[in-house]
């Protein structure tokens, strides 16, 4: 078996310093006392050598010898598979890496120890490019592999550093308390190999592992999963593409690597349902929020008042209650809140509970008999709101009305929509009023008019036209909008054919994850996004699977993934470029994006 391991050293030993030569011929910089060395470390020598059977389970000492002193980087990234639950011990002398392990090997068990981005030499901090040696306690090395790609469920970003699991145990409870059979580790691309593991069925994870022991932890760690069992097929050789080390800025040849699966990370909701905060935020308000979404609330109530005096709202997870009093008199210093919810037990199991909270106004002061008016501001006697109005954004949602409390009292045919021509003629406007399904509080005002160029849009609001639960009323306010005029801006049209499904259509910028618009279509239609800059922009399609509106996150246990997100690719590229002034059309045929 060692005869079979020992050309590709030989051959590694002799070949290694030609990898990296190219970087030596690229320097445009002037002689300063000799060339910069830029040729990172290589072995020389390793005992015992790859491939060696039959090594002691106790006192392992493996010694990796280098062409030059070498110092450690990282020493997390020395990964030994199956881990361990202490790590490798790992120390440098002379030009030497010498490796040991504080417990003791199992028995007839093959191992690799991977050494990528863990070493770099003294002088210039050239990084070793890696690699992975192989040895077994039994009497044969096992033979098979397989690669993956791990990426960000959301963005579809390959995910550096993650950890790759694999299990036997055919349950998914074992990745949250048992260390996999092996694992390892994703490089800049998000791309794995596992080599030299047995022909058998096994369970494939990834998790971002905060904490480093290669166990799944809910709170901290995201986790991928694949929807069915896994099988090796290839088999380990020296000429295995997948299998060799690359430098992580080789593009072409990172990208050339083929993968068998694709794995999405994901931070997955917790499913311990508790009480996890409170807190009231002023005299009339206050929120509570739970640990778990969906939560089961069976009743509620504030002592001393009665139930249509509570006004309640959640938000879009179910997992944080707003809370507010419209009742006119002086709230106490402390309000009692009692909530019957379902608490999930110690057993894991949900059952009815009654919490009773104590709020207190933090940095609440004793309220004073008699107070100044020098003391009372203009907001302490006010219904507040902001109005926020986007040029870029205002054709499609118009003026954004946010209420500080709930109004209970509104008057709004008493606003005033007016717009001014560039020759300055002024014409009253129709409106429409759409409150926001997700915050009482808020309200878009939506002219009936097209928007022009060059003309000006203004929303009057008179005096007392709201009152809201404190029974105050409302100023006036009087705000202004005109819609882009910059003649470089672009606008791009998006064609949706072949939707049969709710789907979220957002359009990002390249240079951030931000969702600049976004549209929520169930059938065919015509996006329009208009007023862009020159640059590239990306079209994200979620499959809306529960129709709620928003991406969701999968769950292990219940085995479902997380809703299925697809970018729109023009000749292999996911962004398309916009140029100044231009109007661009482009039809996107879903079916075909999503059965890709």
């Amino acid at each position: 078996m060692i005869k079979k391991f020992f050309p590709l050293i030989v051959a590694f030993i002799v070949l290694a310093p030609l990898f990296f030569v190219h970087s030596c011929a690229n320097t445009t910089e002037a002689p300063s006392g000799g060339d910069k060395d830029t040729i990172p470390p290589y072995i020389v020598d390793i005992k015992p050598l790859p491939g060696t059977v039959k090594v002691p389970q106790k006192d392992l000492r493996i010694v990796f010898t280098f062409n030059e002193y070498v110092t450690i980087k990282e020493a997390g990234n020395i990964f030994l598979s199956p881990p361990q639950e202490k790590k490798p011990v790992s120390k440098i002398k002379g030009k030497s890496l010498i490796v040991s392990f504080e417990e003791e090997l199992s028995p007839n068990t093959t191992y690799t120890l991977n050494l990528t981005n863990a070493l770099a030499d003294n002088n210039e901090g050239n990084m070793f490019p890696g690699f992975t040696y192989v040895f077994s306690t039994g009497e044969r090395i096992d033979s098979m592999y397989i690669t993956g790609l791990v990426q960000d469920s959301g963005t579809l970003n390959p995910v550096k550093d993650a950890t790759v699991l694999l299990y036997k145990n055919p349950s998914d409870s074992a990745v949250f308390l048992n260390r996999p059979y092996a694992a390892t580790k994703t490089d800049d691309w998000g791309f794995f190999s596992i080599p030299y593991i047995q022909d058998t069925v096994y369970r494939l994870y990834a998790i971002k592992d905060e904490m480093g022991n290669n166990v799944y932890d809910p709170d901290t760690d995201l986790i991928a999963f694949t929807d069915s069992v896994v099988r090796p097929v290839n088999v380990v050789n020296d000429t295995i593409y997948e299998l060799l080390k690359f430098d992580m800025k080789d593009t072409l040849e990172c990208l050339a690597r083929k993968t068998e699966y694709e794995l999405n990370l994901f931070r997955e909701k917790p499913s311990k349902q508790f009480l996890k905060n409170h807190k009231r935020i002023a005299d009339r308000a206050a929120y509570i929020s739970f640990n778990a979404p969906n939560v089961w609330i069976d009743s509620l109530w504030i002592r001393g008042y009665r139930p249509e005096h509570i006004i309640s709202q959640f938000n879009i997870l179910q997992d944080s209650l707003e809370l507010w009093i419209n009742d006119r008199r002086t709230p106490p210093d402390t309000l009692h809140l009692f909530v019957n919810y379902r608490k999930t037990d110690s057993t894991g199991v949900s059952k009815p509970f009654l919490e009773h909270l104590r709020m207190a106004q933090e940095g609440a002061k004793p309220k004073k008999r008699y107070v100044s008016k020098k003391d009372i501001k203009h907001e302490d006697t006010t219904c507040v709101f902001t109005m926020k109005v986007a040029p870029e954004t205002f054709e499609r949602d118009g003026f954004r009305l946010e209420f500080k409390y709930p109004i209970i009292w509104a008057k709004f045919d008493s606003l005033k929509f007016r717009y001014v021509n560039p020759r300055q003629k002024e014409f009253r406007g129709e409106f429409r009023i759409e409150r926001d399904s997700m915050n009482l509080r808020c309200y878009n005002i939506i002219p009936s008019v097209k928007m022009q160029k060059g003309f000006e849009y203004f929303l009057d609001i008179p005096h007392r036209a709201f009152r809201d639960i404190n029974g105050f009323y409302s100023d006036s306010l009087e705000t202004k909008v005109s819609v882009p005029t910059d003649e470089d801006l672009s606008t791009l049209n998006v064609t949706m054919s072949g939707v049969d499904r709710k789907i979220i259509v957002d359009l990002q910028a390249e240079s951030s994850t931000d969702v600049l618009r976004n549209y929520i279509i169930d059938s065919d239609a015509r996006l329009v996004f208009p007023y862009l800059k020159e640059g590239r922009y990306s079209l994200r399609i979620t499959v809306d699977g529960n129709r709620n509106g928003i991406v969701d996150a999968g769950s292990l246990l219940e085995h479902r993934q997380p809703e299925k997100v697809v970018y729109y690719k023009l000749d292999g590229n996911k962004y398309i470029m916009l140029p100044k002034a231009s109007e661009i059309d482009q039809t996107v045929d879903f079916q075909m994006l999503i059965n890709k």
